[in-house]
């Protein structure tokens, strides 16, 4: 495929944008092949570099955007590399073309700026940002363009920051359908230490707990375990980037963490110790609290009830179910799916408004459909 055949998809959008001109994108991977594809269905001329030749052909054969060219003139260039390269592509992109405003996409913010600043490198026009989104396969064959959609994308500036330059990095996140939040290197890392990375060694620690388990013992895991462990498939290549350039957040987390685990473990050694008890399910209920202060849908606090439905695995089935809660004016907040192994039905956890649970279940069930139970978030 030639780099022409991107032509008609730009050609063909509707989409206003914000991002005008070409918009450079160094790195192909997952993100930044996933921003090429976002920008080019608004109609953005994209320009896609990369040290490799293979992964840079398949993302334009995805249709991510064009090859750069030596003429190209961007506005906006966005570094999607690896953490450990991030500042040495920041720093060439920078001297290479003096007239764009340079954003980055790594997960780590501070390390990279501290290093340029060291350096000596001109600032003024580099703006750091981080899109909170991402999925457990990398490469430009899992680039998607809506994954960026109701995401927090976040803006570190600082004071000398043009407002130009924020305005089109802010420009990129809302043209991409997340939301821009302005926050500093540190508070970032910090964030990030806490609701991601520590969250990934979390998951892959417990997950390593299954190498050595018997068969028997993985054949009862249910949604709960996969849920806890979905995030474990990641790369180990990129994670030992990511942890190693945010070391310090990512350690002050993990102390805390273990002592926490450390305070649950010594109350169930001898549960009838005076307190036991009370300790462990303290830190149930500090689970609950917590849990009721993350964001839910739309980025609101608002919590939904749980409609859990028998559904047949045969074709149509989820349709039909769907279909009726149409019919019965019941929105879907949220859906889950869960299958066990060996059974012929799926469990489907739908989320609805409170004040339409009554009428989901007493419509569902005059239409056939079992209910299996009902939860509150």
């Amino acid at each position: 495929m030639s780099d022409s055949t991107a032509a008609p998809a730009r050609a063909s959008s509707t989409l206003a944008s914000r991002v005008h001109g070409t918009v450079r994108i160094v790195g192909t991977g997952l993100l930044g092949a996933s921003i090429g594809h976002a920008l080019r269905a608004r109609g953005v001329d994209v320009a896609l570099a990369d040290t490799s030749p293979a992964q840079l052909r398949l993302a334009i054969d995805y249709g991510a955007g064009r090859a750069a060219r030596d003429d190209d003139m961007p506005t906006l260039i966005v570094v999607a590399v690896p953490p450990d390269v991030t500042a040495d592509v920041i720093e060439r992109e920078l001297a290479a073309y003096p007239g764009a405003v340079v954003t980055d996409v790594a997960s780590v913010k501070l390390e990279p700026l501290t290093d340029l600043r060291t350096r000596g490198v001109d600032l003024t026009h580099y703006i750091g940002s981080h899109p909170m989104a991402g999925r457990e396969r990398g490469g430009a064959i899992s680039a998607r363009a809506d994954i960026f959609i109701g995401r927090p994308w976040v803006v570190c500036r600082d004071g000398e920051t043009p407002a130009s330059d924020l305005a089109l990095v802010e420009g990129l996140a809302l043209d991409l359908g997340a939301m821009p939040i302005e926050m500093t290197p540190e508070e970032h890392d910090q964030a990030v230490a806490l609701v991601s990375h520590v969250p990934q060694i979390v998951a892959s620690v417990l997950a390593g707990r299954f190498i050595d388990a018997p068969d028997e013992s993985l054949r009862l895991a249910g949604q709960g375990v996969r849920d806890t462990t979905r995030i474990a498939a990641s790369a180990p290549e990129l994670w030992v980037q990511i942890l190693d350039a945010n070391a310090a957040p990512v350690v002050d987390v993990l102390d805390k963490l273990a002592d926490d685990l450390s305070a649950v473990a010594r109350a169930l050694r001898d549960p009838e110790t005076p307190g036991a008890r009370r300790a462990v399910a303290e830190a149930i209920l500090r689970g609950n609290e917590g849990v009721e202060r993350l964001p839910g849908k739309h980025g609101q606090n608002r919590r939904f009830e749980q409609v859990v439905v028998m559904v047949d695995d045969t074709s149509g089935q989820l349709g039909r179910l769907f279909g009726d809660l149409g019919d019965l004016d019941v929105n879907v907040e949220d859906l889950r799916l869960e299958h066990s192994p060996g059974a012929q039905f799926g469990l489907a956890e739908i989320s609805v408004a409170p004040g339409v649970m009554h009428r989901a279940i007493d419509g569902l069930q005059d239409r056939g459909w079992k209910i299996a139970s009902t939860t509150n978030d």
